[in-house]
């Protein structure tokens, strides 16, 4: 009996968060495709005809409110920084994790400290160091500034996997005559390709939703991400109510993520089960 109620409680408990995430989804979804007169004269209803689907909202986002140019800087400076994350996390967790290192165990809590570091605490020195390097207002500063605080949590991440390899295969490798660096790239790397994939989606999602040093970062209209340009529509809502623009603006930057998410979600759970850390 206490089996069947506990079962219960947790479909019941699912099927509420269920609900409380895909309903709200859902409903963006298809009031980005009705008019601003729909939309406040019934809200909650959707467009029940051909008749009464539109997309003019998506042109009107993606063209006169430069989502279109929003959208590209974020791919830009996501995929930029994405890739120094990894190349960078993953020589770093190879080298601490494999290599007989003085102190490595030292450097390796350095690194993880970074994650205690609160990003509001950062914002004033950030802003004067991308000032004095030429950087302020440039979607490489941002990019730069998005690997270096990605590393500690891609390094942790990637520690985890190096170190669960077996030493065997990189002994077979150095005997054979391989460089330490031919190794890793040819043999480790490829071996820990699910954490690659893991560390990447985490990264992406957090990357991909950033405002806050995106904010302190750039400062001219055209050079902003997806994020700030939809601040921006929120602010120009006070003086015109276009909320169909709006809709359709968040539905086009959630777009990447639901879609990354579903092509590699197994992915995902592969990489957290294999990667757990040793200690």
């Amino acid at each position: 009996m206490t089996r069947k109620l506990l079962r219960a409680l947790v479909f019941v408990s699912l099927a509420f968060w269920f609900l409380l995430v895909v309903v709200p989804v859902v409903w963006l979804v298809y009031s980005s495709f009705k008019t601003n007169e729909a939309i406040f004269a019934d809200p909650w209803r959707p467009p029940l005809s051909p008749a009464e689907v539109s997309v003019d909202n998506y042109a009107r986002a993606w063209s006169k409110s430069h989502v279109g140019g929003y959208f590209l800087n974020s791919v830009v400076t996501v995929s930029s920084a994405l890739f120094g994350t990894l190349l960078l996390s993953a020589m770093a967790a190879y080298g601490l994790a494999r290599l007989r290192v003085k102190g490595r165990r030292v450097i390796y809590y350095l690194f993880v400290a970074g994650m205690i570091v609160p990003t509001a605490l950062t914002l004033a020195p950030l802003f004067e160091l991308l000032r004095s390097l030429s950087l302020l207002n440039s979607l490489t500063g941002l990019a730069l500034v998005y690997v270096a605080f990605s590393i500690p949590f891609s390094l942790l991440m990637l520690y985890g996997f190096f170190s669960s390899l077996p030493e065997e295969v990189r002994e077979a490798a150095i005997v054979d005559g391989a460089t330490e660096w031919q190794t890793f790239w040819h043999v480790f790397l490829p071996m820990a390709r699910p954490g690659l994939v893991t560390v990447a989606i985490f990264n992406f999602l957090g990357l991909w939703n950033e405002y806050l040093l995106a904010l302190v970062t750039l400062i001219e209209p055209e050079k902003q991400t997806l994020q700030l340009g939809i601040a921006n529509m929120v602010v120009s809502m006070n003086y015109r109510s276009d909320w169909g623009t709006l809709l359709a603006t968040m539905v086009l930057a959630m777009l990447p993520v639901l879609v990354l998410y579903a092509a590699l979600h197994k992915r995902v759970v592969e990489g957290m089960i294999l990667g757990a850390v040793k200690g």
